[in-house]
């Protein structure tokens, strides 16, 4: 283990995240192992929340799938041990509350959990199963101009948008 990774590993010890993750494991039923990079690896998970495949809580990385399935997915091992990084980084369990408050936020601007969540943006959308849908506008501002008093810029005024008016990216989609 690196020296980060075993300061990640005190941190979420000292900071109760990952006592709670084993509390989380055994009551669920899960079979334990200790993992790559002081993690530990708790398979068999059965509760039907959260919906996930795989989740962390502290160095905990609990899954649905058995032991053989669970270590044959590095880049998903990656992705969650992020999150054990988020949980030392944010003081524990607090980190709870602050995936929620921006699992909502992504939903809000996206209609999905996961797209504008930083925490899963920074640990990999796709690493983590995700697709990125982007931004949408919320139902709730449809048809607002919020504060425009005209028509709005050149590009609108002229059908398009902002971006196909400065010879940008027409139709707003990747290139």
């Amino acid at each position: 283990m690196t020296p980060g990774q075993r300061l990640r590993q005190l941190a979420n010890v000292l900071n109760g995240s990952t006592p709670l993750g084993l509390l989380l494991a055994g009551l669920a039923g899960t079979r334990t192992v200790g993992g790559p990079r002081g993690l530990v690896i708790a398979t068999g998970y059965r509760w039907r929340l959260p919906f996930a495949g795989a989740f962390t809580v502290g160095n905990v990385i609990i899954y649905r799938a058995g032991p053989d399935a669970a270590l044959a997915n590095p880049v998903l091992l990656r992705h969650e041990e992020r999150h054990s990084t988020q949980y030392a980084w944010c003081l524990g369990v607090p980190f709870v509350v602050f995936y929620f408050i921006a699992a909502v936020w992504s939903v809000l601007r996206t209609g999905d959990p996961a797209s504008e969540n930083l925490f899963e943006r920074q640990a990999g959308l796709a690493a983590g199963g995700y697709v990125d849908r982007g931004r949408r506008r919320p139902r709730w501002t449809a048809g607002r101009t919020f504060g425009r008093t005209s028509g709005g810029n050149a590009g609108e005024a002229a059908g398009g948008n902002a971006d196909e008016a400065a010879g940008g990216n027409p139709g707003g989609t990747e290139a």
